[in-house]
């Protein structure tokens, strides 16, 4: 089971577990972000909605920060840079959106891993901590996510991490430039209760 902490409002919750540790981006995280997605944009590019030519200026990335503290403030996504627990180094990103409360209690999750660090159990362990904040902190009752059929090592992450295949989206997302189908995946809080630690893979 991950462990989070609540930091002061600005910073927002700091979440541990499986040898990561996910914590809000902060400005001087810019140099460390723009040089991993760099070095991965072929990596990522495929799975991901096309680049903006200027996506990875300092410019872009304090549009960003700014979009992230409304959304944290108002409770509807809440944004995390994937850190090795030992080195402090960045590995990835994750986020949990689109949070909706009343009649729905959910949000939709999504993630990425740097080239360098997929294949070692990051992206696992950053889900399965978000998804103890989801349903712990944060006291939600379903959380989604989708992946492009061909994306084999996301749909396993979700899969090791108790999420159940729920169907399929036509032309769901816009994904580098064209509208792409995406398996549909789902994970309800009552779900994971005894959930076990997933295996390492990605």
């Amino acid at each position: 089971m991950a462990l989070f902490d609540w930091k002061s409002e600005n910073e927002g919750p700091v979440l541990y577990g499986g040898g990561v540790m996910l914590r809000p981006p902060r400005p001087s995280d810019y140099r460390e972000w723009a040089e991993i997605r760099e070095a991965s944009r072929d990596y990522l590019q495929p799975w991901e909605p096309a680049w903006a030519e200027d996506d990875l200026t300092r410019g872009a990335y304090k549009r960003r920060l700014a979009v992230y503290a409304r959304e944290m403030e108002l409770g509807t996504a809440y944004p995390f840079f994937v850190l090795d627990q030992q080195t402090g180094g960045l590995v990835g990103a994750i986020t949990l959106s689109n949070i909706r409360r009343g009649v729905a209690e959910t949000g939709t999750l999504g993630y990425w891993i740097g080239r360098p660090y997929a294949g070692e159990g990051r992206a696992t362990a950053a889900v399965g901590a978000v998804l103890d904040f989801a349903f712990g902190g944060l006291a939600l009752h379903r959380v989604e996510a989708a992946c492009v059929p061909s994306n084999h090592a996301s749909r396993r992450v979700l899969e090791k991490s108790g999420f159940r295949h729920e169907g399929m989206a036509k032309a769901y997302l816009k994904i580098n430039g064209v509208w792409a189908d995406h398996l549909l995946f789902g994970v309800l809080e009552a779900d994971l209760g005894g959930r076990k630690q997933p295996e390492r893979d990605q």
